[in-house]
């Protein structure tokens, strides 16, 4: 059972496990302490739940099952409502702990259960897509949606550990492998070149979970979130570098009212923020045609509608990432080069939009 643990430290501090087959750990990472354990989990992953549930009953821990509606359609606050009623009624103490057994909108709910049930009981995340494992279930960001927008309720709450068992993703959809991969060239664009290397080396096997290059580009990944993470947890400075392509791409998911992978809206967000950095910046073109050449790799789409931008504009005003009514993007000088780009006039932001629009 051979697997590389990259840690989190500081206010953060947590563990992150990558390797295959797994879950024989997860009882000893819960830790002596725990009596009961809430996993909550989507329909399509009942089996894998059961399963989990008969380990943790065999390791002498009461094991409940929630399970929740799949996608974005979990992160509402009714769904928390609904987990708040299980630990209520089965009297869950501050001893206890949660699983966050799916995707990325599960480990921002569980997240957001743990960090509100008596305060914040112990988490752990078993992400099951790779946008999970790279992203949504590592540093500690939970949070659910509201009509006004994307994570506009939620905190920050480090889960203890975090189990990367790629065994669960062999039976992913190709096409849910390639919308995850989003993530990973983020972290290749704003801090890993090697990320980018793989996938234009050979896309099949950087993006096929049974292959070392897979392994090594998501390890790469959850280690440049890891090391942001641990130098700074909420927010304040280093981590608004992982926001690359999310300003516009959460105003894109909300125009989609998340229906949109979000993966494919980031897609799109990081050709948008590529070309805003040679606008406004120092941006090479080769590097802005880099962007288009490998999201194109993983068949991700690079445009969206001209029509479009009043309403998008108006959503990213509303976004957390605006302070003072001012917009903030983060572009590139280069390569392993981000910045925070603020208070850009609304002309440019238009003529940057012009780029990517069709």
């Amino acid at each position: 059972m051979s697997h590389t643990t990259i840690s989190v430290t500081g206010e953060a501090a947590s563990q992150i496990l990558v390797g295959n087959g797994l879950f024989e750990l997860i009882p000893e990472r819960l830790g002596g302490g725990v009596k009961k354990v809430l996993i909550v989990h989507t329909g399509t992953l009942g089996k894998v739940a059961e399963e989990l549930r008969q380990l943790l009953s065999d390791a002498g821990i009461q094991a409940l099952l929630a399970e929740v509606p799949d996608a974005e359609s979990a992160k509402r606050v009714e769904v928390a409502a609904f987990c708040w009623q299980i630990l209520g009624q089965a009297d869950f103490t501050r001893s206890d702990a949660i699983i966050g057994l799916g995707g990325g909108a599960v480990t921002d709910l569980a997240g957001f259960v743990a960090a509100t049930w008596l305060r914040g009981v112990q988490l752990l995340q078993i992400p099951t897509s790779v946008l999970a494992m790279v992203d949504a279930a590592v540093g500690g960001k939970t949070g659910i949606n509201t009509a006004e927008g994307k994570n506009l309720v939620g905190s920050f709450y480090a889960p203890k550990t975090v189990i990367a068992d790629l065994n669960t993703l062999q039976t992913l959809p190709r096409n849910e492998i390639l919308t995850g991969f989003a993530e990973v060239v983020k972290c290749g664009f704003i801090a890993e070149p090697e990320i980018l290397r793989l996938l234009k080396d050979d896309t099949e096997r950087a993006t096929d979970p049974q292959t070392p290059e897979f392994r090594r580009a998501v390890e790469l990944a959850i280690g440049v979130k890891a090391q942001v993470v641990s130098s700074d947890f909420k927010e304040s400075g280093l981590r608004e570098i992982l926001n690359y392509g999310h300003t516009l791409g959460h105003a894109i998911e909300h125009a989609e009212r998340y229906q949109w992978r979000h993966g494919v809206a980031i897609a799109i967000g990081m050709v948008y923020a590529a070309e805003l950095g040679r606008l406004a910046g120092n941006l090479s073109d080769s590097v802005v045609d880099l962007h288009r050449e490998v999201l194109g790799l993983l068949q991700l789409p690079v445009s969206y509608p001209r029509d479009r931008w009043q309403g998008l504009l108006a959503t990213m005003q509303r976004d957390k990432k605006a302070r003072a009514g001012m917009l903030r993007f983060i572009v590139l000088d280069d390569i392993a080069k981000p910045r925070v780009l603020a208070g850009v006039d609304d002309s440019l932001l238009r003529f940057a939009y012009e780029e990517i629009a069709n």
